[in-house]
């Protein structure tokens, strides 16, 4: 198997969570940073804690005015895809007010092929938020997943609200966009800074220009509960998921609601709903720099590694990129870009963490540094930057990012609310990863000039009465760090944690056979691991 992505840079505030896939060679989208979590009211002691509020299930009986939802038929079509069906389904658009309209949702699949009985459907999401589950369905999952899932499930996934084909957020037209990736997120000056709080400012009215009803519901919650009436049109009792990254979240968000009605639930690449802002964003920092000193290591024992030859240490490495970075961002060069795109320090730190997410990109990295470093060529660094934010060959970029800012700002109150909140925490990013802190600091501040409320909060998930959970954690994951895998475990009642000591973010289809195993044989048969099972 190979796979797919969490995602750090100025576009969604924080770091998304998205798991990276590889389909034809192209690195796909790898990241998502993740929004801030903490409101400008919270003390220093609440934006360092863990949320004591515990996720309500709903009442198990559904209520009259969701019936007509529970209740339609799905038509199916070809959708120019071989063996794939497609389909739309409509949700509310408000579940507290159902008559105020309609969302409608892409939904596709592919049946199960045999041999052996069919056991149901099996809903994947690839994280994001902003990932089209669909777009991962067809290109990836429904290919790639092992043979003996694919024969006994009907895979299946729907874009989330707001996602992809399901009546996509857009903020930014492509030239604008172009403009607002290579904005300055490691400001040096009071004209910087603003230029950066400008551009949070266009971003986030363009948003709010182009849907202001549907950004005030785009919430986790509320596509989680989308989910259930696609398991109840599907015609079955329990959800079957595997969620990756910030799949995991909305997983999660999912069982809490309705613990009665989960099957087999994979959580790959956890997210901690428990956590506020601050501290999301500094153990996702540090964790970019766990996954940045092993990729240091690996590089200095390679040929053609650009920052540091045999006996470099991690700090010496990083320091070299950090100068290098200092030297783009007063001399951009040159990338061949058909619209006249520099490469300068925000595009190349994208480029750089793109690669963090597997490393099976550190061969392109090393190549894509040398030829910027040495050869004043850029293409290669600006190619990873592009394939991170989803923008093709022909200067489009997807919805991703828009989606990703969308939900994260609803989902959590925001890390920061001006520059000097953030000012004030950078010794700590800083110190989390002297590569990277500084600028994922300044990427937390996004959210802060959003034009809609943020309708969520910290909290812990228990999903009570819930059938066994499997929740995965990577011990290097750049994007998820293994903390989070180990505390959501300890939050759900009923979950067995798998652990994978290695690198890279999530670990279903790395190439651990004895991961791979353990999650076939729960979606197989519904033995989760042992307990404290871990595998390399």
């Amino acid at each position: 198997m190979t796979r797919t992505p969490a995602r750090t840079t100025r576009t969604g505030g924080a770091l998304r969570a998205l798991r990276p896939v590889r389909v034809g060679g192209a690195l796909l989208a790898a990241a998502a940073l993740l929004v801030s979590a903490c409101s400008a009211r919270d003390t220093d002691t609440h934006a360092t804690s863990a949320a004591e509020a515990v996720l309500a299930a709903l009442p198990r009986s559904t209520p009259s005015a969701l019936s007509p939802y529970y209740a339609q038929k799905l038509t199916w079509r070809d959708c120019g895809v071989p063996s794939f069906q497609c389909a739309t389904m409509k949700a509310p658009l408000d579940y507290a007010r159902p008559d105020a309209g309609d969302v409608r949702l892409a939904v596709t699949r592919k049946k199960a092929t045999g041999p052996g009985s069919r056991l149901g459907s099996l809903l994947v999401n690839p994280g994001g938020p902003g990932g089209s589950a669909v777009g991962y369905l067809q290109q990836y999952a429904g290919l790639s997943y092992p043979a003996a899932v694919r024969a006994r499930w009907d895979m299946v996934a729907i874009d989330p609200r707001g996602v992809a084909r399901s009546e996509p957020v857009t903020c930014l037209d492509d030239r604008a966009m172009d403009a607002y990736t290579q904005t300055d997120i490691t400001p040096d000056s009071r004209k910087e800074t603003d230029a950066l709080v400008g551009a949070y400012r266009r971003f986030a009215e363009g948003c709010g220009a182009h849907a202001p009803n549907l950004l005030r519901h785009v919430s986790t919650a509320e596509t989680a509960r989308d989910m259930d009436i696609l398991r109840s049109v599907l015609g079955d009792r329990k959800l079957n998921y595997v969620g990756a990254s910030y799949g995991t979240f909305l997983g999660a968000t999912y069982a809490g609601l309705f613990p009665d009605r989960v099957g087999r639930l994979v959580l790959d690449g956890a997210m901690d709903p428990s956590l506020s802002a601050r501290r999301l964003n500094l153990e996702q920092t540090a964790g970019f720099e766990t996954a940045f000193r092993s990729f240091a290591k690996d590089c200095v024992r390679q040929t053609d590694c650009p920052l540091g030859g045999p006996g470099a240490t991690p700090e010496q490495v990083g320091a070299k990129l950090k100068a290098f970075f200092r030297r783009l961002d007063a001399h951009p060069v040159p990338t061949g870009d058909a619209n006249g795109r520099l490469l300068g320090e925000a595009l190349a730190t994208t480029g750089v963490i793109a690669a963090m997410y597997d490393q099976t990109a550190w061969p392109q990295l090393r190549e894509g540094l040398t030829s910027a470093m040495k050869q004043n060529d850029g293409a290669g660094l600006l190619l990873l930057s592009d394939s991170y934010y989803e923008r093709d060959a022909n200067s489009h970029y997807a919805n991703l990012m828009y989606a990703n800012a969308a939900v994260n700002c609803l989902d959590l109150p925001a890390a920061f609310s001006s520059p000097a909140q953030v000012e004030e925490a950078l010794p700590a990013f800083e110190k989390a990863s002297p590569v990277f802190g500084e600028g994922l600091a300044w990427a937390s501040l996004n959210c802060g000039y959003w034009p809609v409320a943020a309708t969520g909060a910290p909290h812990r998930i228990e999903a009570r009465g819930a059938a066994p959970i499997v929740v995965v954690g990577t011990t290097r994951d750049p994007a998820t760090p293994y903390t989070w895998a180990r505390s959501l475990s300890r939050q759900l009642a009923s979950a067995r944690l798998l652990t994978y000591q290695g690198d890279g973010h999530t670990a279903y289809g790395r190439g651990s056979a004895c991961v791979d195993s353990a999650i076939n044989t729960y979606l197989l048969r519904g033995t989760p691991p042992a307990a404290g099972k871990r595998c390399s």
